[in-house]
């Protein structure tokens, strides 16, 4: 008999509403995996080291695991509206900041193989005159704090932050999102749901429906898995828990389809051409 599936995905809401069916055997049918909660930064190693079978990771990550991982097609973290802010503290009452004061200065971000820093990298090489600063890595709920007390001079924020940053009394300089899709008009590519290519093409297709699954089961009911959602929550306020699994939880969720595999290919193609990732292979994000 196989041994049984390991998977790593974070304690967000988004992450737990989306697995809680399948992580507690409720999908009928499907292997029930064994879950290990963690941050995006520690998934992404995770990922490159090949430690687990199944992973939720950045995008940005995913151009260095593709020899040893398959993406998948479901399960993952893409949409409108939802990209990764620049944080800075505002600026004296008659002035307000702007993008160029960047220039030289140390930003904090979630990790440097993130979807997240892709997108503000290829943003700051044009917003940003003169080229950033020091570049630090902080866990993401650091990060706020980490601006506010002027530790840094700006932070990358992911996740429910778009929400409870006025509560630092910190300043929106830039939505990464914003500009992603202004440019693009495509939805921004988040986190991604890999498995690995040694399972074998039958264990990854029964994987991939166990999630799609799971998500149905999710949207179905979404009291059903409150409890869980809550627990991981990091104390989140649950109204902020809603939103988070409102604007992360989509149709892309159940389904990447042409429109998402699209967003995917043209983020990693844009990095890879300023060096920022490794180039994809031909037919390297095929299922």
């Amino acid at each position: 008999m196989a041994e049984r599936l390991s998977i790593a995905y974070s304690p967000c809401p988004n992450d737990t509403f989306v697995f809680h069916a399948w992580a507690h055997g409720l999908v009928p049918g499907a292997e029930a995996p064994e879950v290990t909660f963690a941050d995006i930064d520690i998934t992404n190693g995770l990922a490159e080291r090949g430690e687990l079978d199944v992973l939720k990771i950045s995008y940005g990550a995913l151009p260095w695991v593709l020899d040893e991982y398959t993406l998948l097609p479901c399960g993952g973290a893409l949409g409108r509206g939802c990209g990764p802010l620049v944080l800075t503290r505002p600026g004296p009452a008659d002035e307000t900041p702007e993008p160029a004061d960047l220039s030289g200065r140390t930003v904090a971000v979630p990790s440097e193989r993130s979807t997240a820093y892709l997108l503000f990298r290829l943003w700051a090489a044009r917003a940003v005159p003169g080229g950033l600063g020091k570049i630090v890595v902080l866990p993401f709920h650091e990060i706020m704090p980490a601006v506010r007390d002027g530790r840094v001079d700006a932070g990358l924020v992911i996740h429910e932050a778009r929400f409870t940053y006025r509560q630092y009394g910190l300043h929106s300089l830039a939505d990464m999102g914003e500009a992603w899709e202004r440019e693009t008009g495509l939805p921004i590519p988040l986190g991604a749901i890999i498995a690995r290519r040694s399972l074998g093409a039958e264990r990854l297709r029964a994987i991939g429906e166990a999630i799609r699954a799971s998500v149905r089961q999710a949207w179905a009911d979404p009291r059903a898995g409150r409890e869980y959602v809550l627990a991981h929550a990091q104390e989140m306020d649950p109204a902020v828990a809603e939103q988070h699994i409102g604007l992360y939880v989509n149709e892309f969720t159940a389904d990447l389809g042409e429109e998402g595999y699209a967003a995917v290919r043209a983020l990693l193609t844009r990095a890879a051409a300023e060096g920022l990732v490794p180039p994809l292979a031909p037919g390297a994000l095929d299922f």
